[in-house]
């Protein structure tokens, strides 16, 4: 068969860049080169990896510029919670640890099952988390392709590689000097983006005996505000969606418990008031929305609560403020990265020393806090006091509706406010993270055969901190500043705050303080030797042995100030309960792996791994794969492997951490048969007990058994298609279940249900846990074609992912649950029924135009509380969600000399993010919409310059 014949069905096995199936130039030595997913160096024109290899110019000319955005555009990257958009707002539990970082997720594993190399090794962990490799630490200006490995590879690389693996490779023997300029501006303002680098490279391997590749880059992301979109508003009752929170600029009153304070303005009573002849008890009244009132919508962002969506009787003369149009959409992100690496080449060895680097900024800002009556936070003390300048006008507002107040006239008013002149809440995030490497590789003449050698040491690490940046306070100080009266949480249209009441504001600020921070640290050393071992009647029998140590450790530390004088600072989600000191762990490994041409058409791979874990013990992966190709146009390939995923030291370590479940939609299990809210049946009242999440020393590894099976037909010329099925299993994974699962399945659950004597929920312990089993299934579609038109030729592409199942079940003794795909899910990955990309590229002369189409399929929404049991019905409902198609159009220019230039449009149509029922109690992120599958930014215009100078 012909070298270029082959070279078109290796292309069409992952969509490959036409540039990588170019025929090889007669005079010239085929190399053996090692590719992702194999120890063995081969030629490339030899092997059917299930890869996707994606050059440089393919992503210049869709206008990325960052791995994030990279990722973001892959079908075969899931949809989870792994980017900067879905932790931008209130995090808590696992997503804590994410400030700052973004990460790839493929097949939906997770991100800790997705392994990302850095030109074949690994790098360090992100230093918060220590569990996944943030994304903006590649050094992505150096980067000549991306190979994205479709498969299982815990074989290979150990653990982390059971949703496959992606692989930055950075350029080779590079020589001259290159500037390049990108920008990428919205229409409609906010969340810009910039990057400009500088590439140069001396030296020729071949000529010099040596290169030296130097590059440096600075991008700036720029922040994307909820208000900048109209897309986001969450107070649309007639399409089921409805703010869940009266903590808004105006303040709601409430009432409160006798037996915590003392008597407040509406009495008593912790459940409210009852209206005049009515039996009704009401809490959280604003006085905008009582009857002749100006309306809650007479102040910016607020809109009357929802008490029929959110089930919520009670709350029916409440206010609600849109936290969602506060939030920041696309955090600000600053980065910096470069790349020093030299390589000496000695006959045909080669040795190497590299240098990687990144320093990245990110910023969080969301709604300003929200103040609630708190024995320990807001005391009977800091209520609105008689003496405040809008007590009188609140008391007679309310008095008419519930005369039976009227006796308590002088009593301080408890409320729930958003401290508006506090500022959005800030959280800064600076991570570092840094790899020293040497290495060599070569040719080695053993027992009379020659092999190619590589070994390699290396040093990495990762640190972030975070700090609390504006609208942060001490809480102390601001419950005594508002028990004064100055500052008036009751301001009508048109009133500010006094000066004196903003300079009391000021005063409690904790702006500057450190939060808490992480480190980790990667030595490895690993070593390899592949080559021919004897021959059989079709060919070499190829093999390659290797060894992989590694030392990894982890360090977290919380609340930087002094033990002795940390004053509480509300709402600040410190993290202490949480600190280590550095954890550290050994892994041992080797593999071996055989490449058997068992006929002309017929080839199997056969790997193994053997892991030696300090604290777990012991673990064997194999993997088995072939490829057969019986005529020239058909080939089918297949793959059987097990994998592992050992738990990270955050999994392991950390200490409980507390949140109150603020959500309206969860009823105890115990008590309610329905599991529904519904207030008018006793025992099914909203409940939010305490939610305990964090480690366990004893957790083992996950495993994963997971196959292939696919084929590669090119019945003509210039048409080829391809169809790859799959399936991973996980088993005992480690999970922390979601409350929807649990209560599901609350017998199984029953111990980690906690009680007071009384039998009342008072706990839910969400902690992670090695559990049960999860089966995801998909297919993967791929078609390519060509042709020439007018003086041009152009080529058009798609490469789809169905999901075909997606399913799990809580312990290997229960029942698999209902399929989750195409349904909504508050946390982890949304399993979308189909995703795809497809292009169209016309090429002439010194011209190139790219089409693009991104498609995400819809999904089944999120339904409220109130919807759920039938107490209302909004008129303009729609339980499932649109599908998300998008299209970015490119021209490139090459004909001016040493001078590219890439124009662009991104979402060339304007099409915002599909509606959806999202929202999440205090959390902004998403309000109306799903960061998980959409881009907020709208159409933006691109620009990129590139000028080589030698």
């Amino acid at each position: 068969m012909k070298l270029k014949k082959l070279a078109q069905m290796i292309a069409l096995i992952g969509i490959v860049s036409p540039a990588v199936a170019q025929e090889v130039p007669a005079d010239k030595p085929i190399q053996r080169v090692e590719i992702t997913g194999s120890s063995i160096k081969r030629i490339a024109k030899e092997g059917a990896l299930p890869l996707e290899i994606i050059s440089r110019k393919q992503m210049e000319d869709q206008g990325i510029v960052t791995a994030e955005q990279l990722i973001a555009n892959l079908n075969v990257n899931g949809n989870g919670s792994d980017n900067l958009a879905s932790n931008s707002d209130v995090t808590s539990g696992a997503q804590r640890g994410n400030n700052g970082a973004s990460s790839a997720n493929l097949r939906g594993q997770g991100a800790d099952s997705t392994l990302v190399l850095l030109n074949g090794r690994r790098v360090a962990t992100y230093g918060m988390k220590g569990s996944a490799v943030d994304l903006n630490s590649i050094p992505f200006a150096a980067v000549e392709r991306v190979e994205v490995l479709k498969d299982g590879a815990s074989a290979i690389y150990g653990t982390d590689a059971i949703g496959g693996v992606i692989n930055f490779i950075t350029k080779k023997n590079y020589h001259g000097l290159e500037a390049q300029a990108f920008e990428d501006a919205t229409q409609h303002g906010g969340a810009n983006i910039a990057r400009a680098s500088l590439t140069g490279g001396w030296g020729d391997l071949d000529k010099d005996g040596y290169n030296l590749l130097v590059t440096g880059a600075r991008a700036e992301n720029n922040a994307l505000k909820g208000s900048q979109r109209d897309f986001v508003n969450t107070f649309q009752p007639n399409r089921g969606v409805s703010v869940d929170t009266r903590g808004a600029p105006f303040a709601n009153v409430f009432g409160v418990s006798p037996t915590s304070y003392g008597k407040t303005l509406l009495g008593t009573n912790a459940s409210g008031v009852a209206a005049a002849g009515g039996t009704q008890l009401y809490n959280g009244i604003s006085v905008l929305d009582l009857p002749g009132g100006k309306g809650c919508n007479s102040i910016d962002g607020m809109a009357a609560y929802d008490e029929k969506l959110w089930d919520t009787p009670s709350a029916a003369y409440g206010c609600a403020w849109d936290t969602g149009r506060a939030a920041v959409l696309q955090q600000p992100v600053t980065s910096n990265n470069g790349l020093a690496r030299l390589t000496i080449q000695r006959g045909e060895h080669q040795l190497f020393a590299e240098l990687v680097g990144s320093q990245v900024t990110s910023k969080k800002s969301f709604s300003p806090n929200q103040i609630s009556p708190s024995t320990v936070n807001f005391p009977y003390s800091s209520f609105y006091p008689s003496t405040g300048s809008a007590y009188n006008m609140v008391y007679n507002e309310l008095v008419k509706v519930f005369p039976s107040i009227a006796a308590n006239y002088g009593s301080p008013i408890a409320y729930r406010w958003r401290c508006m002149e506090c500022g959005n809440r800030e959280i800064e995030t600076e991570s570092k993270a840094g790899r020293l490497q040497i290495g060599a590789d070569g040719p080695l003449t053993l027992f009379g055969r020659r092999f190619d050698y590589r070994v390699g040491l290396s040093k990495a690490y990762s640190e972030a901190e975070s700090h609390l940046g504006k609208g942060y306070n001490y809480t102390a100080a601001l419950a005594n500043a508002l028990g004064t009266g100055i500052i008036n949480p009751f301001l009508l249209p048109g009133e500010k705050q006094s000066q004196a009441a903003i300079d009391l504001i000021k005063s409690t600020s904790a702006e500057g303080v450190t939060m808490y921070g992480g480190r980790t640290t990667l030595t490895q050393a690993d070593a390899a030797l592949s080559g021919e071992v004897f021959q059989l009647p079709a060919g070499a029998v190829m093999a390659a042995i290797g060894t992989d140590l590694r030392r990894e450790g982890y360090s977290f530390n919380g609340d930087g100030r002094a033990a002795s004088a940390r004053p509480a600072i509300l709402n600040a989600p410190f993290d202490d309960q949480n600190a280590l000191k550095e954890q550290k762990r050994d892994i041992k490994a080797v593999y071996f792996e055989f490449l058997i041409p068992v006929t002309k058409s017929l080839e199997l791979n056969i790997a193994g791994r053997q892991d030696h874990y300090s604290g777990f013990g012991n673990t064997f992966n194999p993997k088995y794969s072939f490829r057969f190709q019986p005529i020239d146009s058909l080939m089918f390939r297949g793959s059987y492997n097990t994998g592992f995923r050992a738990p990270s030291f955050n999994q392991l370590f950390n200490g409980i951490t507390e949140s109150q479940y603020a959500g309206k939609d969860f009823a105890d299990p115990a008590k309610c048969p329905t599991l529904k809210v519904d207030s008018s049946k006793p025992g099914c009242e909203s409940v939010t007990p305490v939610i305990w999440t964090g480690g366990r020393t004893n957790l083992g590894p996950e495993t994963a058994k997971q196959g292939t099976l696919g084929v590669v037909w090119q019945p003509l010329a210039n048409f080829s298609m391809n169809a790859d099925l799959w399936e991973i299993r996980k088993q005992n994974t480690i999970d922390s279940f979601t409350l929807a699962t649990m209560t599901a399945n609350y017998n199984l659950f029953k111990d980690q249900f906690l009680r007071d004597g009384a039998g009342n929920l008072t706990v839910v312990d969400q902690r992670w846990v090695n559990a049960g089993e999860r089966i995801t299934r998909g297919l993967e579609l791929g078609a390519r074609t060509n042709g020439k038109l007018g003086q041009g030729t152009w080529t058009a592409s798609i490469d789809g992912t169905r999901l075909l199942e997606k399913k799990s079940r809580a312990t290997t003794n229960s029942a698999f649950g209902p399929s989750e795909v195409g349904l909504f899910t508050f946390t982890g990955d949304l399993g979308l029924k189909w995703k795809h990309t497809a292009f169209l590229t016309y090429k002439q002369g010194d011209w190139n135009t790219t089409l693009t189409n991104v498609y995400r399929a819809g999904y089944k929404d999120q339904v409220l509380p109130g919807v759920a049991n039938g107490v209302v019905h909004p008129a303009d409902l729609n339980p499932d969600v649109k599908a998300y198609s998008i299209f970015h159009l490119s021209l490139s220019y090459t004909g001016v000399p040493n001078t590219t230039i890439t124009a662009g449009i991104k979402n060339l149509f304007d099409k915002d993010p599909p509606f959806a029922i999202t929202y999440d109690s205090n959390s902004g992120a998403g309000s109306t919409w799903e960061p998980r599958v959409a881009d907020p930014r709208g159409r933006s215009f691109t620009l990129l310059a590139n000028y080589k100078f030698f």
